[in-house]
């Protein structure tokens, strides 16, 4: 057979052919990439600064909105942390007072244990049972003394109406007069609050 080629052979070889020696593919549109520099790095972007403003005067309007800022800052975080304190401060006043209105409940039944210890016949104030009795009263005693509430007996003192509520008043060569005769009732507080007012008799 003879290998000469037809003319629309030649042609159709032809279209094969790569576009360069290299056998890149020539780009199309799609494929521009914009033109570097000298060095091969993108061009810098250009700051668009407002019409008669210089970079200096808006550097220092931004140093003055930072300050701004942070002054701002600064007052949140100080009103944030006495928030804190207050809120804490409350609860524990909150969780105080509740423990005194306990507290205080059990003012009567201290009562009941004293009035019964002035009155233990002495045939019987050796007895076990009234040694166990007393510890239960001791018990209490140191239950006040861990809110550090104190009682309050004013006999021989000055009258204090704050602290006191007289009940009666009689003359007496033992006090003077405006002073307490004899406390009827203990009274009992813890620092500045008053549980229960003590019921005294005032020499008149």
């Amino acid at each position: 057979m003879s290998d000469v080629k037809s003319p629309a052979e030649e042609l159709e070889r032809e279209d094969e052919t790569p576009n360069d020696e290299t056998g890149a593919e020539n780009p199309g549109a799609g494929g521009m990439t914009e033109p570097a520099n000298s060095a091969g790095e993108a061009p810098e972007a250009e700051i668009d600064l407002p019409e008669g403003a210089n970079l200096m005067q808006l550097l220092i309007e931004a140093q003055k909105e930072a300050k701004t800022n942070e002054d701002g800052w600064q007052r949140a975080r100080a009103e944030f942390a006495n928030y804190r304190k207050r809120t804490e401060r409350e609860k524990s006043e909150l969780f105080q007072r509740a423990a005194l209105d306990t507290l205080k409940g059990l003012l009567p039944i201290i009562d009941d244990f004293d009035r019964a210890f002035e009155n233990v016949p002495e045939a019987i104030g050796e007895d076990p049972w009234i040694g166990g009795v007393s510890m239960i009263q001791r018990k209490f005693m140191t239950l006040l003394e861990q809110y550090e509430v104190e009682a309050i007996d004013p006999t021989g003192g000055p009258f204090d109406p704050v602290l006191h509520q007289a009940i009666g008043a009689e003359e007496s060569d033992e006090v003077e007069s405006g002073h307490v005769i004899e406390t009827l009732q203990k009274g009992y507080r813890a620092g500045g609050n008053v549980l229960r007012l003590a019921l005294v008799k005032v020499a008149s």
